[in-house]
């Protein structure tokens, strides 16, 4: 069956590259970061060890988390955006929704965040969730977390 006949064919070509971007990222994060261990933990733990290496800078993040405050966090609410990453228990949701609500503002919190948000999208993307409505509209998520994938590829020590 030709690839056109699948939900894959739902995105334009814009984003199917984004997703293809952010799968071979992720894939590439995951494999040099993280061991091959991705969980909320590990995500955090990961942070906190390029920080201790190094200062995080927010302007390497800042477009990031601009666009998922705008994304998830609107007139003071948590928008149906910020739902649909369907937070499971373990995966911080309050550290994230302090970061998006700008209640903490701590660099190594703001980038975890990001990271965390990462990690909702690319299960949702994953596991299925995302091909439920198909992959319209993810260009920008997915774009803004291969940024933050990158960022945190070139911080860390090869």
């Amino acid at each position: 069956m030709h690839w056109r006949n699948r939900p894959f064919a739902d995105g334009n070509d814009e984003e199917r590259t984004a997703i293809s971007n952010f799968t071979l990222l992720w894939s590439v994060m995951e494999g040099r970061v993280l061991d091959r261990k991705a969980n909320p933990t590990s995500l955090l733990a990961a942070v906190k060890a390029l920080a201790q290496r190094g200062p995080l800078r927010l302007s390497s993040f800042e477009a990031s988390l601009t666009y998922f405050r705008d994304r998830y966090f609107q007139g003071g609410e948590f928008t149906y955006h910020f739902e649909n990453l369907l937070f499971r228990k373990p995966d911080c949701r309050p550290l994230v929704e302090g970061v998006l609500s700008g209640s903490d503002d701590d660099l190594e919190h703001v980038v975890g965040a990001l990271l965390l948000i990462t990690y909702r999208l690319r299960n949702n993307l994953f596991h299925g969730e995302k091909w439920k409505y198909g992959i319209r509209e993810q260009q920008e998520n997915f774009r803004h977390a291969s940024d933050i994938l990158m960022r945190i590829i070139e911080l860390h020590p090869a």
